[in-house]
């Protein structure tokens, strides 16, 4: 039995993603859905597979040319697109005598393709087409004897819209054809192949039917049907590698509550286990994407002995990453709860403990290419995402102090310069306040690493410490910001001084972060709940200033006398 693999379209659904990967090539649990196909075919009895191609048909070759598939797989470039019924005629010299199947590129489903082969053989009709149920699609009408008697929105669907006789169905893409369906197709032409079935229902050779029920089906042309795809073939596995075995329970999916960024946040459950789903959505340009990043940090953290999340399992162009999960209970509430200040203040020093042992390891063997914004923390990013970050969005968005950027230059410049002197560098989570710090058992975990980089331990121990959501008791603060400096004399042998004057640097710089990125999220993104924490976050960034040796930034103090 040969095989055509229609994958000559534009994939016009998924742009802008098929702008730059073709669709055959998108990946489905890490191998392309072209791959998973051929594999099927295989399975099922194929021993010759033809790919017509068009669109970025250079990349479907050039894999087919890599691959070792275990049947022959060729590849036929069409410069116009010739659709399904040009398609089949292209190929009169690759098909033999011998009934032949063709099949959409873009279907993933677990239709048994050898047992619709021997149907059609079963019978001596031109074509078979596979057709289930699906109220979107259902578009052909097929009689009680399992003939198709047309094609809505064409002529024949036109004569037989009113037979209540007929059954609406839904056309699979799977067809298997006789060669002499070859004899009602024109040479050389661009032609659908629902106009040769018409044709051959005009003649009295209408195609059989082959209906089926209870498969799996779905249609990946969309970015929509595309990520459910790839959720359907991974989550089972996930659970399963979770369970260490089979998983046969129905998987059940909760919304989560997401933050400031625009991933999306699901809680999944099969029995008595869960797991959290966090999707970024498809790839959108090339290079490391936030997805990568969030995959490449969390493994590395993890095989340094740092509490994070496992990474269960991950499709990184999907977007798609399933997680341990960890529960709802977040540092903030967890401190809340506690009964008094030394409690409060000995959990936080754990946590301490955590982020000195993550920039002290973390840095071990971590590589540039893991990130996805910039590999580490250096004057441009203080200068361009902090400082200007504060004037544009807080300063000027929030606020609407109109105030230019240029006025804070020579000071935001020594800023920068200042904060990195006395950094001690390893890894930065850069976003370590309390609610990306999960609690579970007592034990505390890390999450939301993706943005993280090379970076001084100061900015993650002041991320922490000045945490606008905590919104610590001063006092609490620099006890902690002492201890912080005495536990990093006794892990790398930096003098006390020189760990509070780069942290004191750098709690300025987090502070203006803070206050941009709650600008931006509650003015721009309409994230109303950020505006809550701008007093705590403004209160701080004074008290910061105020307790500074020089040199002071008196125009940046200026500034913040308009706020109210």
């Amino acid at each position: 039995m040969k095989a055509l693999i229609l994958a000559a379209g534009f994939g016009t659904r998924l742009l802008p993603h098929t702008a730059r990967l073709p669709k055959p090539l998108f990946p489905l649990a890490g191998r392309p859905l072209i791959d998973h196909l051929i594999e099927q075919l295989k399975k099922s009895g194929v021993n010759e597979i033809m790919i017509n191609t068009h669109h970025l048909h250079e990349m479907v070759e050039a894999h087919v040319a890599r691959s070792s598939f275990s049947v022959p797989v060729h590849t036929r470039f069409e410069p116009v697109i010739l659709e399904t019924g040009g398609a089949v005629k292209n190929l009169a010299d690759f098909w033999d005598n011998e009934p032949f199947l063709v099949i959409n590129c873009d279907i993933i489903t677990d239709i048994d393709l050898k047992e619709v082969y021997e149907f059609h053989r079963t019978h001596t009709h031109l074509a078979t087409l596979v057709m289930h149920d699906h109220e979107r699609f259902n578009t052909v009408f097929v009689d009680d004897r399992g003939f198709i008697r047309g094609f809505s929105g064409h002529p024949s669907g036109d004569r037989v819209t009113m037979d209540l006789s007929l059954r609406r169905m839904a056309f699979t893409g799977i067809h298997v054809m006789e060669p002499a369906v070859l004899d009602f197709i024109p040479e050389k032409t661009s032609v659908g192949i629902v106009e040769i079935y018409e044709r051959m229902i005009q003649e009295g050779r209408p195609p059989m039917a082959f209906p089926i029920t209870g498969r799996y089906w779905i249609d990946i042309g969309s970015k929509e049907s595309y990520r459910q795809a790839v959720f359907d073939r991974m989550a089972k596995p996930a659970f399963e590698r979770q369970l260490g075995g089979k998983a046969g329970l129905e998987i059940t999916v909760e919304p989560l509550k997401g933050d400031g960024s625009d991933r999306v946040w699901r809680r999944l459950k099969s029995g008595n286990r869960s797991l959290i789903l966090v999707d970024h959505g498809i790839r959108n340009r090339e290079g490391t994407v936030e997805a990568d990043a969030f995959i490449a940090i969390g493994t590395h953290l993890r095989k340094k002995g740092v509490p994070v999340p496992e990474i269960v399992a991950h499709d990184a162009f999907s977007g798609l990453v399933f997680l341990e999960d960890l529960g709802d209970t977040h540092l903030e509430t967890h401190i809340r709860q506690l009964k008094n200040q030394e409690d409060a203040a000995s959990a936080l020093r754990r946590v301490i403990d955590i982020i000195i042992h993550m920039n002290q390891r973390g840095g071990e063997g971590f590589r540039d290419n893991f990130t996805w914004q910039t590999s580490c923390y250096d004057k441009a990013l203080i200068l361009e995402k902090e400082c200007r970050y504060f004037v544009e969005a807080f300063l000027n968005g929030y606020l609407g102090l109109h105030i230019p950027f240029s006025h804070f230059a020579d000071e935001f410049d020594l800023l920068a310069e200042k904060a990195l002197q006395k950094g001690i560098v390893g890894f930065m989570h850069r976003d370590m306040q309390s609610r990306n710090i999960m609690v579970t058992e007592g034990r505390f975990y890390l999450i939301d690493f993706q943005g993280g980089r090379r970076g001084p331990l100061q900015y993650d121990i002041a991320s922490l410490i000045n945490d606008p959501y905590m919104n610590l008791p001063f006092p609490i603060r620099r006890s902690l910001s002492e201890y912080a400096a005495l536990q990093t004399l006794k892990k790398t042998g930096v003098p006390v001084d020189h760990f509070m004057e780069g942290y004191s640097y750098l709690s300025l710089t987090r502070s203006l972060q803070i206050l941009g990125a709650f600008g931006f999220l509650s003015k721009v993104k309409g994230k109303s709940w950020f505006e809550s924490h701008i007093p705590a976050a403004l209160s701080s960034l004074r008290k910061i200033l105020a307790a500074m040796e020089e040199p002071r930034f008196p125009k940046l103090i200026m500034s913040l006398g308009k706020t109210t």
